[in-house]
């Protein structure tokens, strides 16, 4: 794929876009945006400060009061002409997002940009369906009913493993039900966020409606969520990081989505299509090279199973093709940074100690080497209750562990912090249907690990966060539940009055 825009021409005039236009953040600090691939800086630009972050969020409270305004109607049209423009310029998109990410250009083109553009134009359609209780007279003497109402101005903060889809997940929502918005996405991966906003502006959707500003998380991300004006903070990212925006969120008594760590157990019982489930598990936990919140990461394997399923998962992973996320035929692109691959080569030489590294556990030299690359690693022979299984790697790493009866398996899928996502693997309905019940995990699949779609919610249970991204669940996020009650008696002096004052 060739790139159909240069990077710096694009964004000559800063990485903050604010009140519809972009310009240079002021904090005085500038930041590299490097392509983990060749370890080369394809930009440099100006990191927010927290003056940024207050023209963002002035902006948007500007834009709030003409935006929350308009028919349901009128923002929906306006969001169907955004999907167009996200799918007429696909291309620049999925460009950019693998420049920054190094992610195949095939993972980009295929799953990330369609997924976003799918996005848009279901929250097109659904900012129609705003729907309250309908009105009823519940006591005899008044008529109630419930409205939604748009709730200000949002205060959002996104990660880097999806910059594109995750600035869709944080945006659409919010401004389909008449909310402004300014996200912070993660310094390291600005471009598509940026362009997302650009092409909401191309697509008619009001000035300071979208704001965009890219600065480090202790200056304009703490910022953001402490900011007075701001009324809701939505943050996806570590458990950690959530912690601290959870702190700062109530203490300011705002509104909080959360959607956090996984470590996603994939649970093959003793009848499941062996053949799948090893194509399953290779493609789950190896999905944007591990870095993946619902990745699978923990497969417990019915014994009788067990041994052939090590053996097929690791052929095949040594069949994938790691190099050049621009090459058509590369499956597996580097890690975020040199930085992240080494941290997950860290937890990989750690179980060395304990466990046994059945393929993979290295980085690619060669052609490779100036890359943040790491070869698919599967871990055997590991501990329950050992960090390779316990910890959120973020990496190309799934370690196997057996299990011998269901009650077992459940169990050891429930046992960590997190419950984001899970599957289970096996052609018996009741137990399908056994592990779909007792999986502590806000998405459970069936036969099947990582497909999304918009129509249905996003969002974890325990150390996972809470709250949902995509589908009409959303909204409870971003509206405001609102009782009306009118009084039909037309009686002065009401009968529940004598509880305050005179007789019946």
């Amino acid at each position: 794929m060739g790139n159909s825009f240069q990077v710096q021409d694009r964004f000559a005039d800063g990485a903050q876009y604010i009140g519809g236009r972009l310009r240079p953040g002021t904090s005085g600090r500038s930041h590299d945006v490097v392509n983990p691939a060749t370890g080369k800086t394809v930009h440099t630009y100006e990191l927010a400060g927290t003056a940024d972050v207050d023209a963002a969020v002035a902006a948007a409270r500007e834009a709030f009061p003409g935006w929350s305004g308009a028919t349901p109607a009128e923002r929906s049209e306006t969001m169907h002409r955004f999907a167009s423009v996200l799918a007429r310029q696909a291309d620049d998109f999925a460009y950019a997002e693998s420049l920054q990410c190094g992610k195949p250009v095939k993972l980009s083109t295929e799953f990330d940009v369609p997924g976003t553009v799918d996005n848009a134009s279901f929250f097109a359609g659904a900012a129609r369906h705003l729907e309250g209780k309908s009105a009823a007279e519940y006591d005899g003497d008044h008529t109630s009913y419930v409205r939604r109402e748009a709730i200000g101005v949002i205060g959002s903060i996104a990660p880097w493993n999806y910059p594109l889809q995750m600035a869709a997940w944080k945006i659409l929502p919010a401004v389909a039900a008449g909310n402004t918005i300014v996200l912070k996405p993660a310094e390291i991966t600005p471009l598509t966020s940026l362009m997302f906003a650009q092409a909401a502006t191309e697509a008619g959707i009001p000035d300071g409606v979208i704001n965009i500003v890219n600065g480090a998380g202790k200056d304009a991300g703490e910022h953001l969520v402490g900011h007075p004006d701001v009324v809701m903070t939505s943050f996806t990212g570590s458990t950690a990081v959530g912690k601290r925006v959870a702190e700062i969120a109530t203490s300011t008594v705002k509104r909080l989505h959360l959607e956090l760590g996984g470590k996603a157990p994939f649970v093959v019982f003793d009848d499941a299509d062996l053949e799948a489930a090893v194509n399953g598990a290779v493609a789950g936990s190896l999905i944007n090279t591990g870095q993946d919140c619902t990745a699978a990461t923990r497969a417990y394997v019915q014994r009788p199973l067990y041994d052939a399923f090590v053996q097929g998962v690791a052929e095949l992973m040594e069949t994938v093709r790691v190099g050049d996320p621009f090459a058509p035929d590369t499956d597996l692109g580097p890690l975020i940074s040199h930085a992240q691959r080494d941290r997950v080569a860290g937890f990989v030489e750690r179980a060395r100690a304990y466990a046994t590294v059945v393929t993979g556990g290295e980085a690619p030299g060669g052609e490779l080497a100036d890359g943040a690359y790491y070869r698919p690693t599967l871990i055997a022979g590991a501990a329950q209750d050992s960090e390779i299984v316990q910890a959120e790697i973020f990496g190309p790493v799934l370690v196997v562990l057996p299990f011998d009866t269901d009650d077992e398996g459940i169990e050891l899928a429930n046992d960590t912090p997190y419950g984001l996502a899970a599957s289970a693997w096996t052609r018996d309905l009741y137990r399908a249907n056994r592990a779909t019940r007792e999986i502590k995990a806000g998405c459970v699949w069936v036969n099947d690990h990582i497909p999304i779609i918009s129509e249905m919610p996003h969002g974890g249970y325990k150390a996972s966060g809470f709250g949902k991204d995509m589908s009409s669940y959303s909204f409870e996020e971003y509206t405001q539940v609102k009782h009306v009650m009118y009084d039909n008696t037309a009686v002065a002096r009401k009968d529940w009055h004598r509880t305050i004052f005179g007789d019946r």
